[in-house]
């Protein structure tokens, strides 16, 4: 065993394939997970769930598990015993587990009368060490892409003549980027691709529209937008402050026109 890293039980690393990003409304459709000993000895288990509800065409593109296939495999009750019994008296560990995958295996639990306790465990979570340690601002990435300290930082021609100077470095360093503003434009987008709008109030289920915020959260627009009307003259409203781009959506919901994403693919 590594010295490295020093355990007292066991610590099982995981990551969960889902219909969506809601952790209490979505659910799982792959478990995979290593079990790391405190000797050393690991211990693998990989599962794919049926997660009884439609696995959305973006979710299929993204994982490769169709509606069809998802459907055909065990129930997460049926798969209850086994996965309980890896986890049990063990830690967790993962990347973005803490925010999402931990929770997830909460509330999936807790649906078939099960208890994930998170309380019991601790959460080693990969994604907020790199996010503590590896600075990811503006002087950061001018010393690591031009080997420069920025001087005058938090002044606004500097930082923005800096960041010309990055992405040229980039472009340079990189040469599968694009060098159109259009490709340039999809691959900063990346999961973005995900999400209707800029600020991911809104994300893609089958190429509709579906609220990732307040109560309505996991239904889509259209359907809030006619059960709910007056929901929508709140996003709206003045004193509300979302951006330019949530409140378009919504205005045009209220006149019947609704965003679709035609490419499920991307």
């Amino acid at each position: 065993m590594s010295l490295l890293l020093q355990l007292k039980r066991p610590i099982v690393f995981f990551d969960l394939e889902t219909t969506g990003l809601d952790y209490k409304y979505d659910r799982i459709i792959k478990v995979g997970a290593v079990k790391i000993h405190p000797d050393g000895r690991k211990e693998t288990l990989t599962k794919r769930v049926n997660p009884q509800m439609r696995v959305p065409a973006e979710i299929a593109a993204l994982t490769g598990i169709t509606d069809e296939e998802a459907s055909k495999m065990p129930t997460l009750e049926a798969l209850i015993p086994e996965i309980a019994a890896f986890f049990e008296n063990c830690d967790i560990g993962g990347y973005h587990v803490g925010r999402f995958d931990a929770k997830v295996m909460a509330e999936e639990f807790k649906r078939v009368g099960a208890d994930f306790k998170l309380e019991d465990r601790a959460i080693v979570d990969a994604q907020v060490i790199f996010h503590q340690r590896e600075k990811r601002d503006l002087t950061a990435a001018y010393k690591f892409y031009c080997d420069k300290d920025l001087k005058g930082a938090h002044s606004a021609q500097n930082d923005i003549e800096a960041t010309y100077e990055i992405l040229l470095a980039q472009l340079e360093r990189y040469p599968d980027l694009p060098r159109d503003t259009d490709g340039l434009n999809k691959a900063c987008r990346g999961n973005q691709d995900r999400f209707v709008d800029s600020e991911g109030k809104f994300f893609w289920r089958d190429g509709m529209a579906v609220f990732n915020f307040g109560k309505y959260k996991s239904q889509t627009l259209q359907s809030v937008t006619q059960a709910h009307p007056e929901y929508l003259h709140w996003v709206i409203s003045p004193d509300r402050q979302f951006s330019q781009d949530v409140i378009d959506i919504c205005y045009k919901a209220m006149k019947g026109e609704f965003p679709k994403k035609t490419n499920l693919s991307s």
